[in-house]
Protein backbone atom coordinates (compact mmCIF):
# COMPACT_ATOMS: atom_id res chain seq x y z
CA UNK A 1 0.00 0.00 0.00
CA UNK A 2 0.80 3.23 -0.49
CA UNK A 3 0.55 7.04 1.08
CA UNK A 4 0.42 10.48 0.44
CA UNK A 5 2.03 12.20 2.77
CA UNK A 6 1.54 15.46 4.54
CA UNK A 7 4.28 18.26 5.16
CA UNK A 8 4.83 17.18 8.39
CA UNK A 9 4.95 13.36 6.89
CA UNK A 10 7.53 14.62 5.13
CA UNK A 11 9.56 15.73 7.78
CA UNK A 12 8.64 12.37 10.14
CA UNK A 13 9.64 10.30 7.41
CA UNK A 14 13.33 12.30 6.52
CA UNK A 15 13.86 11.78 10.48
CA UNK A 16 13.23 7.81 10.18
CA UNK A 17 16.01 7.52 7.47
CA UNK A 18 18.70 10.06 9.30
CA UNK A 19 18.08 7.82 12.45
CA UNK A 20 17.87 4.72 11.10
CA UNK A 21 19.70 4.41 7.64
CA UNK A 22 22.50 7.18 8.69
CA UNK A 23 22.11 9.53 5.88
CA UNK A 24 22.59 12.88 6.34
CA UNK A 25 19.85 15.85 5.13
CA UNK A 26 22.81 16.83 2.24
CA UNK A 27 22.86 13.50 1.25
CA UNK A 28 19.05 13.45 0.48
CA UNK A 29 19.33 16.77 -1.09
CA UNK A 30 21.71 15.48 -3.81
CA UNK A 31 19.69 12.03 -4.53
CA UNK A 32 16.40 14.74 -4.90
CA UNK A 33 18.68 17.04 -6.83
CA UNK A 34 19.13 13.68 -9.45
CA UNK A 35 15.63 12.51 -9.44
CA UNK A 36 14.67 16.22 -10.32
CA UNK A 37 17.34 16.05 -12.82
CA UNK A 38 16.08 12.78 -14.73
CA UNK A 39 12.81 14.08 -15.42
CA UNK A 40 14.07 17.09 -16.95
CA UNK A 41 15.79 15.26 -18.90
CA UNK A 42 12.70 12.72 -19.65
CA UNK A 43 10.44 15.96 -20.47
CA UNK A 44 12.85 17.91 -22.67
CA UNK A 45 16.14 16.20 -23.62
CA UNK A 46 17.67 19.17 -25.09
CA UNK A 47 17.74 22.86 -24.62
CA UNK A 48 18.89 25.43 -21.72
CA UNK A 49 16.96 25.06 -18.27
CA UNK A 50 15.98 27.77 -15.52
CA UNK A 51 15.84 26.62 -12.11
CA UNK A 52 13.77 29.21 -10.40
CA UNK A 53 14.88 28.69 -6.60
CA UNK A 54 13.77 29.61 -3.43
CA UNK A 55 16.18 29.95 -0.33
CA UNK A 56 14.47 26.85 1.55
CA UNK A 57 15.63 23.12 1.25
CA UNK A 58 13.22 23.41 -2.12
CA UNK A 59 15.61 25.60 -2.89
CA UNK A 60 18.73 23.47 -2.14
CA UNK A 61 16.82 20.66 -4.17
CA UNK A 62 16.71 22.92 -7.56
CA UNK A 63 20.39 23.86 -7.08
CA UNK A 64 21.27 20.19 -6.70
CA UNK A 65 19.22 19.21 -10.18
CA UNK A 66 20.97 22.82 -11.78
CA UNK A 67 25.09 21.07 -10.74
CA UNK A 68 23.62 17.71 -12.15
CA UNK A 69 22.16 19.18 -15.40
CA UNK A 70 25.30 21.31 -15.28
CA UNK A 71 27.75 18.52 -15.44
CA UNK A 72 25.67 16.60 -17.83
CA UNK A 73 25.91 19.34 -20.64
CA UNK A 74 22.91 21.45 -20.59
CA UNK A 75 23.11 25.27 -20.69
CA UNK A 76 21.32 26.05 -16.64
CA UNK A 77 20.50 29.18 -15.16
CA UNK A 78 19.27 29.31 -11.28
CA UNK A 79 17.40 32.87 -10.31
CA UNK A 80 17.63 33.27 -6.84
CA UNK A 81 16.32 35.86 -4.43
CA UNK A 82 20.29 36.03 -2.84
CA UNK A 83 23.73 35.17 -3.47
CA UNK A 84 24.51 32.08 -3.11
CA UNK A 85 26.86 32.95 0.93
CA UNK A 86 24.08 34.50 1.83
CA UNK A 87 21.69 30.94 2.00
CA UNK A 88 21.63 29.52 4.95
CA UNK A 89 21.63 25.63 6.15
CA UNK A 90 22.15 22.64 3.59
CA UNK A 91 20.44 24.92 0.56
CA UNK A 92 23.11 26.97 0.84
CA UNK A 93 25.42 24.32 0.39
CA UNK A 94 24.37 23.20 -2.32
CA UNK A 95 23.98 26.69 -3.62
CA UNK A 96 27.85 27.43 -2.85
CA UNK A 97 28.36 23.30 -4.50
CA UNK A 98 26.54 24.86 -7.78
CA UNK A 99 28.26 27.56 -8.01
CA UNK A 100 32.14 25.90 -7.33
CA UNK A 101 31.49 23.90 -10.19
CA UNK A 102 30.31 27.28 -12.81
CA UNK A 103 26.76 26.91 -12.53
CA UNK A 104 25.34 30.08 -14.09
CA UNK A 105 23.05 32.07 -11.34
CA UNK A 106 21.06 35.39 -11.47
CA UNK A 107 20.36 37.36 -8.58
CA UNK A 108 17.09 39.21 -8.37
CA UNK A 109 16.00 41.75 -6.04
CA UNK A 110 12.97 42.13 -7.39
CA UNK A 111 10.66 41.36 -10.33
CA UNK A 112 11.21 38.09 -12.32
CA UNK A 113 10.37 39.77 -16.37
CA UNK A 114 9.05 36.66 -18.09
CA UNK A 115 11.89 37.54 -21.08
CA UNK A 116 14.44 35.58 -19.07
CA UNK A 117 12.05 32.40 -18.95
CA UNK A 118 10.60 32.44 -21.92
CA UNK A 119 13.91 31.39 -24.31
CA UNK A 120 14.40 28.46 -22.19
CA UNK A 121 13.54 24.62 -23.33
CA UNK A 122 12.28 23.93 -19.54
CA UNK A 123 11.77 25.02 -16.10
CA UNK A 124 12.17 23.77 -12.82
CA UNK A 125 10.11 25.39 -9.87
CA UNK A 126 11.64 25.13 -6.92
CA UNK A 127 10.55 27.97 -5.18
CA UNK A 128 8.32 26.90 -1.85
CA UNK A 129 8.01 23.36 -1.77
CA UNK A 130 5.92 21.59 0.92
CA UNK A 131 6.33 24.41 3.83
CA UNK A 132 4.16 26.68 2.17
CA UNK A 133 0.29 27.60 3.39
CA UNK A 134 -1.93 30.33 2.59
CA UNK A 135 -3.98 32.06 0.23
CA UNK A 136 -1.68 34.65 -1.32
CA UNK A 137 1.88 34.40 -2.10
CA UNK A 138 3.93 37.79 -1.01
CA UNK A 139 5.74 39.63 -3.61
CA UNK A 140 8.37 39.74 -5.11
CA UNK A 141 7.90 35.92 -5.18
CA UNK A 142 4.16 36.37 -6.90
CA UNK A 143 5.69 37.97 -9.76
CA UNK A 144 8.10 35.16 -10.18
CA UNK A 145 5.36 32.87 -10.54
CA UNK A 146 3.19 34.44 -12.60
CA UNK A 147 6.88 34.88 -15.44
CA UNK A 148 6.88 31.28 -15.02
CA UNK A 149 3.03 30.52 -16.22
CA UNK A 150 3.08 33.14 -18.55
CA UNK A 151 6.71 32.05 -20.35
CA UNK A 152 4.34 29.38 -21.48
CA UNK A 153 7.22 26.96 -20.80
CA UNK A 154 7.21 23.08 -19.75
CA UNK A 155 7.76 23.57 -15.41
CA UNK A 156 9.11 20.98 -13.80
CA UNK A 157 7.79 21.27 -9.57
CA UNK A 158 9.78 19.81 -7.19
CA UNK A 159 7.76 17.74 -4.74
CA UNK A 160 5.14 19.94 -4.80
CA UNK A 161 3.90 23.08 -7.33
CA UNK A 162 4.97 26.36 -5.61
CA UNK A 163 1.91 28.01 -4.01
CA UNK A 164 -0.14 24.56 -3.49
CA UNK A 165 -0.46 23.66 0.34
CA UNK A 166 0.94 20.22 0.36
CA UNK A 167 -1.72 19.20 3.24
CA UNK A 168 -5.00 20.15 1.39
CA UNK A 169 -4.37 21.08 -2.05
CA UNK A 170 -5.70 24.09 -1.87
CA UNK A 171 -4.05 27.10 -4.09
CA UNK A 172 -2.44 30.06 -3.48
CA UNK A 173 -3.22 33.33 -5.58
CA UNK A 174 -1.14 32.84 -7.70
CA UNK A 175 0.76 29.15 -8.11
CA UNK A 176 2.39 27.03 -10.31
CA UNK A 177 0.89 25.20 -13.16
CA UNK A 178 3.09 22.38 -13.46
CA UNK A 179 3.75 19.98 -16.08
CA UNK A 180 5.48 17.52 -14.46
CA UNK A 181 5.65 17.08 -10.16
CA UNK A 182 8.51 15.28 -8.79
CA UNK A 183 7.31 13.81 -5.25
CA UNK A 184 10.14 13.00 -3.35
CA UNK A 185 9.70 10.04 -1.18
CA UNK A 186 5.80 9.85 -1.78
CA UNK A 187 3.28 12.00 -3.59
CA UNK A 188 2.03 14.72 -1.29
CA UNK A 189 -1.39 15.03 -0.64
CA UNK A 190 -2.25 18.28 -2.16
CA UNK A 191 -0.83 17.71 -5.57
CA UNK A 192 -3.58 14.86 -5.86
CA UNK A 193 -7.10 16.49 -4.74
CA UNK A 194 -8.03 19.49 -6.33
CA UNK A 195 -7.53 22.29 -6.73
CA UNK A 196 -3.83 21.35 -6.48
CA UNK A 197 -3.96 18.20 -8.50
CA UNK A 198 -4.86 20.42 -11.74
CA UNK A 199 -2.03 22.44 -11.01
CA UNK A 200 -0.07 19.41 -10.66
CA UNK A 201 0.52 17.94 -14.13
CA UNK A 202 2.02 14.28 -13.94
CA UNK A 203 2.65 13.44 -10.64
CA UNK A 204 5.73 11.56 -10.72
CA UNK A 205 7.32 9.80 -7.38
CA UNK A 206 11.12 8.71 -7.30
CA UNK A 207 12.76 6.94 -4.55
CA UNK A 208 15.12 8.76 -3.09
CA UNK A 209 16.05 6.20 -0.19
CA UNK A 210 13.08 7.33 2.31
CA UNK A 211 10.52 5.16 3.36
CA UNK A 212 6.68 6.84 3.21
CA UNK A 213 5.84 4.96 6.71
CA UNK A 214 1.97 5.68 7.64
CA UNK A 215 1.77 7.63 10.93
CA UNK A 216 -0.72 6.35 12.26
CA UNK A 217 -3.06 9.15 12.26
CA UNK A 218 -5.80 10.15 10.25
CA UNK A 219 -3.56 12.20 8.11
CA UNK A 220 -2.66 8.88 6.33
CA UNK A 221 -3.93 9.02 3.04
CA UNK A 222 -3.67 5.79 1.38
CA UNK A 223 -3.38 5.10 -2.07
CA UNK A 224 -4.67 1.76 -2.95
CA UNK A 225 -3.62 0.00 -5.99
CA UNK A 226 -5.37 -3.11 -8.01
CA UNK A 227 -4.47 -5.51 -5.69
CA UNK A 228 -6.08 -3.55 -2.25
CA UNK A 229 -8.94 -3.37 -3.92
CA UNK A 230 -9.38 -7.23 -5.76
CA UNK A 231 -8.24 -8.18 -2.11
CA UNK A 232 -12.23 -7.03 -1.19
CA UNK A 233 -14.18 -8.88 -3.79
CA UNK A 234 -16.52 -11.26 -2.02
CA UNK A 235 -15.73 -14.58 -3.72
CA UNK A 236 -18.52 -17.23 -4.33
CA UNK A 237 -18.61 -20.76 -4.57
CA UNK A 238 -19.74 -23.26 -7.43
CA UNK A 239 -22.82 -23.46 -4.93
CA UNK A 240 -23.49 -19.82 -4.47
CA UNK A 241 -27.36 -18.68 -5.20
CA UNK A 242 -29.08 -15.60 -5.27
CA UNK A 243 -29.51 -15.00 -1.58
CA UNK A 244 -26.37 -15.63 -0.57
CA UNK A 245 -24.92 -13.09 -3.22
CA UNK A 246 -26.80 -10.09 -1.52
CA UNK A 247 -29.95 -8.79 -1.06
CA UNK A 248 -30.64 -5.28 -1.72
CA UNK A 249 -33.42 -3.14 -1.63
CA UNK A 250 -33.72 0.58 -3.17
CA UNK A 251 -35.81 2.96 -1.47
CA UNK A 252 -36.10 5.50 -3.79
CA UNK A 253 -37.47 7.69 -6.76
CA UNK A 254 -40.57 10.08 -7.22
CA UNK A 255 -42.62 10.99 -10.02
CA UNK A 256 -40.57 13.48 -11.42
CA UNK A 257 -37.40 11.42 -11.21
CA UNK A 258 -38.36 7.80 -11.55
CA UNK A 259 -34.81 7.42 -13.33
CA UNK A 260 -32.88 7.98 -10.36
CA UNK A 261 -34.20 4.67 -9.08
CA UNK A 262 -33.78 2.66 -11.89
CA UNK A 263 -30.07 3.77 -11.94
CA UNK A 264 -29.46 2.76 -8.38
CA UNK A 265 -30.99 -0.53 -9.23
CA UNK A 266 -28.59 -1.44 -12.39
CA UNK A 267 -25.66 -0.35 -10.38
CA UNK A 268 -26.85 -3.13 -7.66
CA UNK A 269 -27.63 -5.89 -10.09
CA UNK A 270 -24.14 -5.09 -12.29
CA UNK A 271 -21.65 -4.94 -9.07
CA UNK A 272 -23.10 -8.49 -8.46
CA UNK A 273 -26.43 -8.46 -6.44
CA UNK A 274 -28.47 -11.97 -6.12
CA UNK A 275 -31.48 -10.27 -5.29
CA UNK A 276 -32.24 -6.53 -5.98
CA UNK A 277 -35.87 -5.00 -5.27
CA UNK A 278 -36.84 -1.46 -5.73
CA UNK A 279 -39.38 0.70 -3.25
CA UNK A 280 -40.77 3.32 -5.37
CA UNK A 281 -43.96 5.64 -5.45
CA UNK A 282 -46.95 3.46 -6.58
CA UNK A 283 -47.67 5.77 -9.63
CA UNK A 284 -44.41 5.19 -10.69
CA UNK A 285 -43.78 1.47 -10.36
CA UNK A 286 -45.15 0.51 -14.06
CA UNK A 287 -42.44 2.12 -15.22
CA UNK A 288 -39.43 1.20 -13.30
CA UNK A 289 -41.24 -2.28 -13.53
CA UNK A 290 -41.27 -2.02 -17.57
CA UNK A 291 -37.61 -0.88 -17.81
CA UNK A 292 -36.11 -3.61 -15.39
CA UNK A 293 -37.11 -7.07 -15.74
CA UNK A 294 -35.39 -8.75 -13.26
CA UNK A 295 -35.75 -6.58 -10.58
CA UNK A 296 -38.72 -6.82 -8.06
CA UNK A 297 -40.78 -3.42 -7.91
CA UNK A 298 -42.79 -2.87 -4.91
CA UNK A 299 -45.24 0.09 -5.08
CA UNK A 300 -45.97 2.46 -2.03
CA UNK A 301 -48.69 4.97 -1.14
CA UNK A 302 -47.49 8.42 -2.83
CA UNK A 303 -48.61 12.07 -1.71
CA UNK A 304 -50.36 14.22 -4.26
CA UNK A 305 -46.93 15.49 -5.35
CA UNK A 306 -45.93 11.62 -6.18
CA UNK A 307 -43.51 11.50 -3.49
CA UNK A 308 -43.27 8.68 -0.96
CA UNK A 309 -46.18 9.48 2.09
CA UNK A 310 -44.57 9.16 5.47
CA UNK A 311 -47.11 6.32 6.46
CA UNK A 312 -45.30 3.97 3.96
CA UNK A 313 -42.35 3.69 6.56
CA UNK A 314 -43.45 0.65 8.57
CA UNK A 315 -44.16 -1.01 5.63
CA UNK A 316 -40.61 -0.49 4.03
CA UNK A 317 -39.08 -1.60 7.52
CA UNK A 318 -41.26 -4.55 7.50
CA UNK A 319 -39.80 -5.25 3.87
CA UNK A 320 -36.22 -4.53 4.89
CA UNK A 321 -36.15 -7.32 7.35
CA UNK A 322 -35.39 -9.54 4.38
CA UNK A 323 -32.40 -7.61 2.90
CA UNK A 324 -28.48 -7.35 3.74
CA UNK A 325 -28.10 -3.20 2.68
CA UNK A 326 -30.87 -0.77 2.30
CA UNK A 327 -30.30 2.43 0.01
CA UNK A 328 -32.22 5.44 0.48
CA UNK A 329 -32.65 8.88 -1.41
CA UNK A 330 -31.88 8.84 -4.97
CA UNK A 331 -34.52 10.96 -6.82
CA UNK A 332 -36.90 11.32 -3.82
CA UNK A 333 -37.02 15.24 -3.13
CA UNK A 334 -37.77 16.73 -0.02
CA UNK A 335 -41.42 16.94 0.23
CA UNK A 336 -42.25 17.16 3.70
CA UNK A 337 -43.50 13.14 3.63
CA UNK A 338 -40.32 11.93 2.02
CA UNK A 339 -38.08 13.79 4.48
CA UNK A 340 -40.13 12.29 7.42
CA UNK A 341 -39.74 9.21 6.05
CA UNK A 342 -36.49 9.27 5.23
CA UNK A 343 -35.92 10.20 9.15
CA UNK A 344 -37.98 7.30 10.30
CA UNK A 345 -35.79 5.32 7.96
CA UNK A 346 -32.29 5.80 9.17
CA UNK A 347 -33.44 5.51 12.64
CA UNK A 348 -35.50 2.25 12.53
CA UNK A 349 -33.31 0.35 9.88
CA UNK A 350 -31.37 -2.34 11.58
CA UNK A 351 -29.30 -3.42 7.84
CA UNK A 352 -27.14 -1.85 6.82
CA UNK A 353 -27.53 1.49 4.85
CA UNK A 354 -26.18 3.67 2.24
CA UNK A 355 -27.97 6.98 2.44
CA UNK A 356 -27.46 9.23 -0.84
CA UNK A 357 -29.09 11.96 -2.75
CA UNK A 358 -32.04 13.21 -0.71
CA UNK A 359 -31.40 10.97 1.79
CA UNK A 360 -28.57 12.94 2.93
CA UNK A 361 -30.84 16.26 2.61
CA UNK A 362 -33.49 15.59 4.42
CA UNK A 363 -31.06 15.10 7.09
CA UNK A 364 -30.18 18.28 7.51
CA UNK A 365 -30.33 19.81 10.96
CA UNK A 366 -30.78 16.31 11.71
CA UNK A 367 -27.11 14.58 11.77
CA UNK A 368 -27.07 13.45 14.74
CA UNK A 369 -29.98 10.86 14.20
CA UNK A 370 -27.23 9.47 11.63
CA UNK A 371 -24.81 9.88 13.76
CA UNK A 372 -26.33 7.97 16.17
CA UNK A 373 -27.02 4.59 14.16
CA UNK A 374 -24.80 1.35 14.79
CA UNK A 375 -25.65 -0.40 11.92
CA UNK A 376 -23.30 -0.31 8.94
CA UNK A 377 -23.27 3.01 7.46
CA UNK A 378 -22.44 4.72 4.02
CA UNK A 379 -23.15 8.22 3.47
CA UNK A 380 -22.09 9.56 -0.72
CA UNK A 381 -22.35 13.00 -0.66
CA UNK A 382 -21.38 15.61 -2.90
CA UNK A 383 -19.60 18.56 -1.86
CA UNK A 384 -22.77 20.68 -1.50
CA UNK A 385 -24.97 17.92 0.26
CA UNK A 386 -22.00 17.82 2.84
CA UNK A 387 -22.38 21.36 3.14
CA UNK A 388 -25.61 21.30 3.54
CA UNK A 389 -25.40 18.81 6.39
CA UNK A 390 -22.22 20.93 8.22
CA UNK A 391 -23.13 24.23 7.56
CA UNK A 392 -20.63 24.91 5.83
CA UNK A 393 -19.96 26.62 2.23
CA UNK A 394 -19.24 23.72 -1.27
CA UNK A 395 -16.40 26.48 -1.71
CA UNK A 396 -15.24 25.28 2.08
CA UNK A 397 -15.52 21.70 1.07
CA UNK A 398 -13.54 22.06 -1.81
CA UNK A 399 -10.54 23.91 -0.10
CA UNK A 400 -10.30 21.22 2.32
CA UNK A 401 -11.97 17.77 1.12
CA UNK A 402 -9.90 15.40 3.60
CA UNK A 403 -10.73 17.58 7.04
CA UNK A 404 -14.06 18.01 5.82
CA UNK A 405 -14.85 14.37 4.23
CA UNK A 406 -13.90 12.77 7.96
CA UNK A 407 -16.37 14.79 9.86
CA UNK A 408 -19.35 12.95 9.10
CA UNK A 409 -17.65 9.46 9.54
CA UNK A 410 -16.80 6.92 12.51
CA UNK A 411 -16.04 3.25 13.49
CA UNK A 412 -19.37 2.25 11.67
CA UNK A 413 -19.85 4.91 8.99
CA UNK A 414 -18.18 5.87 6.10
CA UNK A 415 -18.38 8.65 4.16
CA UNK A 416 -17.42 8.70 0.41
CA UNK A 417 -17.43 12.42 -0.50
CA UNK A 418 -17.68 12.55 -4.00
CA UNK A 419 -16.02 14.41 -7.02
CA UNK A 420 -12.71 14.72 -8.44
CA UNK A 421 -10.45 12.35 -6.20
CA UNK A 422 -13.36 10.64 -4.34
CA UNK A 423 -11.83 9.76 -0.73
CA UNK A 424 -13.60 7.25 1.06
CA UNK A 425 -13.26 8.37 5.12
CA UNK A 426 -13.95 5.88 8.07
CA UNK A 427 -12.54 3.93 11.03
CA UNK A 428 -10.01 6.69 11.06
CA UNK A 429 -8.45 6.15 7.62
CA UNK A 430 -9.15 7.75 4.25
CA UNK A 431 -8.68 6.27 1.06
CA UNK A 432 -8.35 8.30 -2.20
CA UNK A 433 -10.01 6.99 -5.37
CA UNK A 434 -7.57 7.92 -8.45
CA UNK A 435 -10.16 6.47 -11.18
CA UNK A 436 -12.46 8.20 -12.64
CA UNK A 437 -12.55 11.71 -14.47
CA UNK A 438 -15.22 14.01 -16.37
CA UNK A 439 -17.23 11.63 -17.74
CA UNK A 440 -18.46 10.66 -14.77
CA UNK A 441 -19.86 14.62 -14.18
CA UNK A 442 -23.37 14.25 -15.36
CA UNK A 443 -26.96 13.27 -14.21
CA UNK A 444 -27.57 9.88 -12.25
CA UNK A 445 -23.79 8.93 -11.89
CA UNK A 446 -24.06 9.30 -8.33
CA UNK A 447 -27.03 6.83 -8.18
CA UNK A 448 -25.27 3.94 -9.89
CA UNK A 449 -22.32 4.31 -7.03
CA UNK A 450 -25.07 4.20 -4.14
CA UNK A 451 -26.50 0.61 -5.80
CA UNK A 452 -22.86 -0.75 -6.17
CA UNK A 453 -22.12 0.24 -2.61
CA UNK A 454 -25.34 -1.26 -1.51
CA UNK A 455 -24.34 -4.47 -3.01
CA UNK A 456 -21.17 -3.88 -1.09
CA UNK A 457 -22.50 -3.72 1.86
CA UNK A 458 -25.12 -6.67 1.36
CA UNK A 459 -21.97 -8.86 0.50
CA UNK A 460 -20.38 -8.35 3.74
CA UNK A 461 -17.84 -5.32 3.68
CA UNK A 462 -16.96 -2.79 5.79
CA UNK A 463 -18.38 0.61 5.48
CA UNK A 464 -15.06 2.18 4.65
CA UNK A 465 -13.85 -1.05 2.38
CA UNK A 466 -17.51 -0.92 0.42
CA UNK A 467 -16.91 2.76 -0.01
CA UNK A 468 -13.63 2.66 -1.22
CA UNK A 469 -13.94 -0.43 -3.40
CA UNK A 470 -17.54 1.16 -4.75
CA UNK A 471 -15.56 4.47 -5.70
CA UNK A 472 -13.29 2.38 -7.41
CA UNK A 473 -15.29 0.24 -9.44
CA UNK A 474 -17.53 3.48 -10.16
CA UNK A 475 -15.17 5.77 -11.73
CA UNK A 476 -13.43 2.90 -13.45
CA UNK A 477 -16.42 1.76 -15.22
CA UNK A 478 -16.62 5.98 -15.85
CA UNK A 479 -13.11 5.83 -17.30
CA UNK A 480 -13.95 2.69 -19.82
CA UNK A 481 -17.12 4.41 -20.94
CA UNK A 482 -15.41 7.98 -21.69
CA UNK A 483 -12.52 5.62 -23.72
CA UNK A 484 -15.78 4.42 -26.03
CA UNK A 485 -17.99 7.19 -26.11
CA UNK A 486 -15.46 10.59 -25.01
CA UNK A 487 -15.40 12.13 -21.54
CA UNK A 488 -18.15 14.48 -23.43
CA UNK A 489 -20.82 12.36 -24.12
CA UNK A 490 -21.13 9.54 -21.27
CA UNK A 491 -24.79 9.00 -19.40
CA UNK A 492 -25.25 7.67 -15.95
CA UNK A 493 -26.71 4.59 -18.15
CA UNK A 494 -23.22 3.60 -19.61
CA UNK A 495 -21.76 2.85 -15.89
CA UNK A 496 -23.20 -0.07 -15.21
CA UNK A 497 -22.37 -1.35 -18.68
CA UNK A 498 -18.68 -0.82 -17.91
CA UNK A 499 -19.18 -2.15 -14.47
CA UNK A 500 -18.19 -5.89 -15.52
CA UNK A 501 -15.40 -4.97 -17.49
CA UNK A 502 -13.92 -2.86 -14.24
CA UNK A 503 -15.11 -5.81 -11.99
CA UNK A 504 -12.62 -8.46 -14.47
CA UNK A 505 -9.74 -5.76 -14.03
CA UNK A 506 -9.41 -6.91 -10.75
CA UNK A 507 -9.85 -10.59 -11.44
CA UNK A 508 -6.86 -10.42 -13.88
CA UNK A 509 -9.65 -11.10 -16.65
Amino acid sequence: MRYALTRQGVRTAEENAITRLGVTMAELMERAGRAVAAEVERLVADGSVAVVAGKGNNGGDGWAAARVLHIAGREVTVFSPMEPDRIEGIAGDAARRARDDDVRYVVLDGDLDVALLASRAVLVDALFGVGFCGDTVREPYGSWIRAINDSRVPVVAVDIASGVDADTGKASTPAVRADVTVSLVAPKIGSLVYPGAALSGDVVTHDIGVAAEPSGSVGDLELWGREEYATLLPAHGFDVHKNTRGRVLVVAGSGAYPGAAMLTAMGAQRAGAGYVSVAVPESIAPIVQARLASVVVVGLAENPSRTLASRVTDEILDVAREFDAVVVGPGMTVAHGAVLAVRKLVTGLTASLVLDADGLNAMVDAVDLLQSRTAPTVITPHPGELARLLGATPAAIQADRLSYGARLSGPRMACVLKGARTVTSGAARQILNLPGGPGLATAGTGDVLAGVIGTLLAQGLEPLDAGALGAYLHGTAGDLAAEEFTQRCVIAEDIPRFLPQAVAGLLGG
